[in-house]
């Protein structure tokens, strides 16, 4: 009976279960599934070997629902959407990579472990489950039939009546309205496929010749930097506004001091909560680039990128400083980059920060003594990603003295006595803290960079890729972020006076907002580029 009973249990706990963890509420579960009594019905009506058949099949079928029931949940978390049956099954291994780098190879390994053995035991027990409750209605025909009867006919009157416990209907369709969710995430992303293909091969700039791009900006040193997960909670939330505000108050008058002045706005995120990549591609192709297939599609494509304008022109050296690289990275040759420095291309020696591999301010400091400090015959074009501000945010590095970065080992001391990423991840309270203080920490590194080693001729747009994951940014947050562009020539921000930024560094809260993909061709447009499109 026990075994009954948890049988019925699992089988209509999988029924109801809902695909938000917002939604796990006692009331989602004190209701009535039509997919149980249809279920019920149907087994009662066959014969013993195609019941067995049935129920088995229903069973891992409701299983595999409740899998991706839960990577809905997981993927929400982070990445402010569900999962994607068709394009999403390799983030998993990033999942991985991200748990190795924060927590360690061995929690990764029982974190992998855990999750394969959970999905498979959650198969074979509700196909388990199943069979057992469909021989138990076998074996009590005429007591089931009725009771399938009665369900269906308080089914059908709640239907009617509208009848609900606590503000939600008793009588549901919850399995087969996921299910018929899931189908329609997979017909659509097919269909985007085909379309987005198409509208990767049409560019506004495609055909513009190299002398006709950026001729305003022709004998500076432009540096595209994007700062991770600096995202429009950092400056708005309650607990991380007070911080991230004066770092950038402080970098402002500093900067002013040191004769640049800056222009800010907002821009809205083609990602959420993780997958940069989908950020730096959507902002640098002026494509909506919002999911892998779209991503693996246009890094494949010739469309043109705001990096590959510069290296077009022929007048700038384009180079790359990506400290979160730790493996081959193709893309360089669409981003138009002719080096790329990656986290071992940098000579640090010191400790990594939870997934960073350095403080942000080896990292610039490394871009000065390789790149921007260096002699030579042409100006720089550079991407420069910033990474200390990624997720779990424990343990930050803090800033040093410039002369004494030398090869990192400084930050030894620094990384053992941070705070323990365990610490932070469960406690969504410490995580906007820590949260504020590393996007504090990166503004501080970038904005005293350009204080440091900025020059007449140098020119700054820094932003950043996405919002925090939830937990710290809030269910229904916004997906802006904030975009700056620094300089001191004058000239430069009033090519971009009418875009009615605030000045300073901090974007007010009612600034202009932006889809992420259009900056792009303003930007070009702004700096004296003449369109010549191509189409798709």
């Amino acid at each position: 009976r026990a075994t009954t009973v948890l049988a019925a249990a699992l089988v209509l706990g999988a029924l109801l279960l809902p695909n938000a963890s917002a939604a796990l509420e006692p009331n989602r579960f004190a209701r009535i599934p039509a997919e149980a009594v249809i279920g019920a019905v149907l087994l009662l009506r066959l014969p013993r070997a195609a019941r067995l058949a049935a129920s088995a099949l229903f069973g891992t079928a409701l299983g595999a629902l409740t899998v991706l029931n839960l990577l809905d949940m997981g993927f929400t978390e982070y990445l402010g959407r569900g999962f994607n049956v068709v394009l999403d099954w390799g983030l998993l291994d990033d999942a991985q990579s991200y748990v190795a780098d924060s927590m360690g190879g061995a929690a990764a390994t029982w974190a992998a472990v855990g999750a394969v053995g959970l999905a498979l035991a959650l198969l074979v027990v509700t196909a388990l489950a199943a069979v057992r409750l469909g021989e138990l209605l076998a074996a009590h025909r005429e007591r089931a039939t009725r009771g399938a009867l009665t369900a269906a006919t308080v089914w059908m009157t709640c239907v009617a009546l509208g009848v609900q416990t606590f503000g939600t209907p008793i009588a549901t369709t919850n399995a087969s309205a996921l299910l018929q969710g899931q189908a329609h995430r997979v017909v659509d992303t097919l269909r985007d496929e085909a379309a987005f293909a198409k509208e990767a091969g049409s560019d506004r700039f495609g055909a513009t010749p190299g002398a006709q791009l950026l001729p305003d900006l022709r004998g500076k040193d432009v540096i595209f930097t994007f700062i991770e997960s600096y995202g429009r909670s950092a400056v708005e939330d309650p607990v991380t506004a007070p911080g991230v505000g004066r770092a950038l108050d402080t970098g402002t008058r500093a900067l002013e001091a040191a004769g640049f002045r800056a222009r800010s706005g907002w821009l809205t995120s083609a990602t959420f909560g993780g997958s940069s990549w989908l950020g730096h591609s959507t902002f640098m192709s002026g494509l909506w680039v919002d999911n892998q297939q779209r991503y693996r599609t246009v890094t494949a494509s010739d469309h043109l990128t705001l990096t590959k304008a510069f290296e077009k022109t022929g007048a700038w050296d384009t180079v790359g400083v990506m400290p979160g690289v730790q493996k081959a990275w193709p893309e360089a040759e669409w981003y138009g980059l002719d080096k790329v420095y990656d986290a071992f291309d940098v000579g640090y020696r010191g400790p990594k920060f939870s997934w960073s591999t350095m403080p942000d301010q080896y990292a610039l400091e490394a871009f000065q003594r390789l790149e921007h400090g260096r002699e030579r015959d042409r100006p720089l074009m550079a991407e420069v990603i910033l990474t200390s501000s990624h997720q779990p945010w424990a343990p930050i590095p803090r800033m040093v003295d410039w002369d004494e970065i030398g090869d990192g080992s400084v930050y030894e001391g620094i990384e053992a006595s941070g705070v323990e990423a365990a610490d932070v991840i469960a406690d969504s309270t410490r995580s906007k803290e820590e949260y504020g203080k590393s996007v504090e920490y990166s503004v501080t590194s970038l904005t005293q960079w350009l204080e440091r080693y900025g020059t007449d001729d140098t020119v700054l747009v820094f932003l950043g890729d996405h919002q925090p994951l939830a937990r710290v940014s809030g269910d229904r947050a916004s997906r802006d972020v904030p975009v700056s562009i620094v300089a001191r020539d004058p000239k430069v921000l009033d090519a971009v006076d009418d875009w009615n930024w605030t000045e300073g560094l901090e974007p007010a809260r009612d600034a202009p907002v932006w889809k992420m993909s259009a900056f792009r061709d303003r930007f070009l447009t702004a700096y004296g580029s003449v369109p010549h499109p191509t189409t798709g």
